[in-house]
């Protein structure tokens, strides 16, 4: 598939999981993206630490469960019905999961582009992180990010040093079905806007005008 397909059909997978294997060649083809992606002054800040033992996943699935109650118990009566629909991870469904992390120590501490932006090293994962998604897809195999943990904890468990930031935790694996529109969509938690909602021009609030909205409207895929 080329790029629009795989960026329109990319989901954030937590109920899809087949039980078939990822095999290395893939999996090999998924890091390599993710590893071509931009980062600042050519850092290549991020680890990616792949996660098979299902024990060590079950410690990370009790995690997350442990912050799952706590939102939703934090939530209105109304909302806690749509979210008891909602799966919020895969980590035992999935093939694999992966910890993506950032060392800002990488290369040296006088990385280009990186002065007057610190956080840049933690954007440089994250767009590590879309590529490998999208390369993903185009494998046929879907990822989908679980943020519903403790850093902290997670860092613990896997080993993680203190000084190295834990930026994603993914579950990794081929799928069962393929879906038109996002899960949270499908359970009506929430809808996508259409991009000319988020468009401004020249300045902030500055809407462009009638025709240039109508053609961003109809140009995407």
């Amino acid at each position: 598939m080329d790029v629009y397909e795989a960026i329109k059909k990319r989901r954030d997978v937590r109920s899809w999981f087949s039980d078939k294997h990822i095999d290395n060649s893939s999996l090999g083809r998924i890091l390599k993206a993710g590893n071509y992606a931009p980062s600042v002054g050519l850092s290549q800040p991020w680890n990616y630490i792949l996660i098979r033992d299902i024990e060590t996943r079950k410690k990370i699935k009790a995690v997350v469960e442990e912050k799952r109650m706590d939102f939703y118990n934090s939530l209105p009566d109304e909302k806690k019905i749509k979210f008891q629909n909602i799966k919020i991870e895969g980590i035992l469904e999935s093939d694999l999961n992966m910890a993506v992390t950032c060392d800002v120590s990488r290369k040296g501490p006088d990385i280009l582009g990186r002065a007057t932006m610190p956080e840049m090293s933690e954007y440089s994962v994250v767009l590590s992180i879309e590529n490998m998604w999208l390369a993903a897809r185009a494998e046929g195999i879907g990822m989908g990010w679980i943020s519903f943990i403790d850093p902290d904890m997670v860092k613990k468990i896997l080993g993680i040093p203190e000084s190295i930031k834990l930026v994603g935790y993914l579950a990794v694996g081929y799928l069962s079905e393929d879906h038109d529109i996002p899960e949270l969509e499908e359970k009506k938690w929430e809808k996508r806007l259409d991009v000319s909602n988020f468009v401004y021009m020249d300045k902030w609030g500055e809407k462009p005008d009638p025709e240039t909205i109508d053609k961003l409207k109809n140009s995407w895929i």
